[in-house]
């Protein structure tokens, strides 16, 4: 062992002794989190700059634990987006609890890997609760199956695929035996404006776009019943809880019983809107949603949970573990919570041990009231901007609001303009053809006065396009 290997073992050794880079950290993120509601919610053009500091060849040796950590508080936060700020309503991006936040930091400093309870008897304690809790909240069937993963793309990607395999299964076709070569064909049905993920995760199953059925969607975004294909039991359908752009919500009952006697397979693409069913004002919205086979979710959006927090579940256990289980002479299974059987990896972060904080932490009726305080601001948004003149196409039923001004040009410059002023940031899309500027009302920060001042930047932002374009 070298000289220098030595000092760097030893030097590491310090650093985790003495703390002084850990507490450091923490004086760094809390002044973050102190500043990020009084600064753009985009980076500045400076701030952008600054991320050239990042710039170099990998170092040939060891640098300096705490230079590091100063430099990505120095260039790196700066450079960030205030998605942590009351003003952030971009992408349907949450906040962050903070319970959720603390319980992160104290499970990254655990360090465990979730995926056996060998591995982490804490681990899967916690997760086993989050999926009772969340079945519950959900109202979803008993005995359903939960597995965390990074994100909804993941979830909608494991829902699909158990359903893809339990539909060949009742055909005769075993896919863990005999792969998909040769394999009965299947169809999807899905509405027209169905989520990008969607598309990918039926791709990466085998599943292409010759096999899929878009249906006509209606005025607010949902599958229209009286485009909906004959089904068979050779049929995945996906049904949107809620549509990313309007919020609307699918007819869920009429759907399921129609699969139900059809023997097909039922997916919820649930990121942000599943929740409404965790709060007595929004759960007529997901009406029916009990009646289908998976679900796929976000806690880190409607939630406010951390990101890399998405949820599968699915209404037949063993189903979701055959399409996912992996084998080894060296795992060891056991008769508790084994978590690596619900997902499609096994190593990974124990995600489920801030997501169990969160929920704890808020408890049943704080769910609902984070869920009715977004909605309530969403509604806000509809009314103040209406009142200024600008039009909001969709009916707003949870938390997304759409927006257009006098013409397309109009709407498209008032974004540009939107996006470059930092007192709020909002994205764009095309609704019917026509560009929208989209709100997504997604963080517990956000307050009346944080919409009435993005109302003010909406208007500015419309007089100064009106000054370029006109109507």
């Amino acid at each position: 062992m070298t000289e220098n290997t030595t000092s760097l073992w030893d030097t590491l050794r310090d650093d985790n002794r003495e703390k002084a880079i850990y507490r450091q950290a923490a004086a760094y993120a809390q002044q973050y989190m102190d500043d990020v509601d009084h600064r753009p919610v985009y980076p500045t053009d400076d701030a952008l700059a600054g991320l050239a500091r990042f710039d170099e060849p990998l170092p040939d040796g060891p640098h300096d634990a705490q230079d590091i950590i100063r430099l990505l508080h120095e260039a790196g936060s700066p450079a960030t987006v205030a998605q942590g700020g009351g003003r952030y309503f971009g992408f349907v991006n949450g906040g962050i609890i903070p319970a959720a936040l603390a319980a992160r930091w104290l499970a990254d400093a655990w360090d465990q890997n979730g995926a056996l309870h060998v591995m982490s008897p804490v681990a899967a304690k916690l997760e086993q609760l989050c999926e009772q809790w969340l079945v519950d909240l959900f109202g979803l069937p008993e005995g359903t199956a939960a597995g965390f993963v990074n994100g909804t793309s993941t979830a909608t990607m494991c829902g699909l695929l158990a359903g893809r395999n339990e539909l060949l299964r009742r055909a005769g076709w075993d896919v863990a035996e005999q792969g998909l070569f040769g394999a009965p064909p299947l169809r999807v049905v899905m509405s027209e404006q169905s989520h990008g993920s969607v598309r990918k995760g039926l791709a990466i199953i085998g599943m292409g776009r010759a096999q899929i059925e878009s249906v006509p969607m209606d005025d607010q975004g949902r599958l229209r019943l009286d485009a909906l294909p004959p089904l068979d039991d050779r049929t995945l359908i996906v049904l949107q809880a809620a549509n990313v752009n309007s919020g609307a919500f699918e007819a869920f009952t009429e759907v399921c019983k129609r699969a139900q006697q059809a023997g097909a397979w039922v997916h919820v693409d649930g990121a942000f809107g599943l929740w409404a069913a965790a709060s007595k004002q929004t759960r007529h919205l997901t009406a029916g949603m009990e009646l289908a086979d998976s679900w796929s979710v976000d806690a880190h959006k409607t939630l406010n949970a951390p990101y890399d927090c998405g949820v599968v579940l699915c209404r037949d256990r063993q189903t979701l573990v055959n399409a996912l289980q992996a084998s080894g002479s060296y795992l060891q299974f056991s008769e508790e919570r084994d978590s690596m059987l619900y997902t499609l990896d096994m190593s990974r972060r124990a995600r489920g041990i801030e997501l169990w904080a969160l929920l704890k932490n808020m408890g049943r009726s704080g769910v609902d009231a984070l869920i009715v305080r977004l909605c309530d601001n969403a509604k806000l948004f509809e009314t103040e901007l209406k009142a200024h003149g600008f039009e909001i196409p969709n009916e707003v039923v949870f938390n997304q609001v759409m927006v257009k001004c006098e013409t397309p040009e109009l709407t498209q410059r008032t974004l540009q303009y939107i996006q470059q002023g930092g007192e709020c940031w909002c994205g764009g899309s095309k609704w019917f053809g026509e560009p929208v500027i989209r709100i997504s009302v997604c963080s517990w920060v956000t307050t009346t006065e944080d919409v009435r001042r993005s109302v003010a930047a909406f208007v500015d932002a419309r007089e100064k396009a009106w000054d370029e374009v006109g109507a």
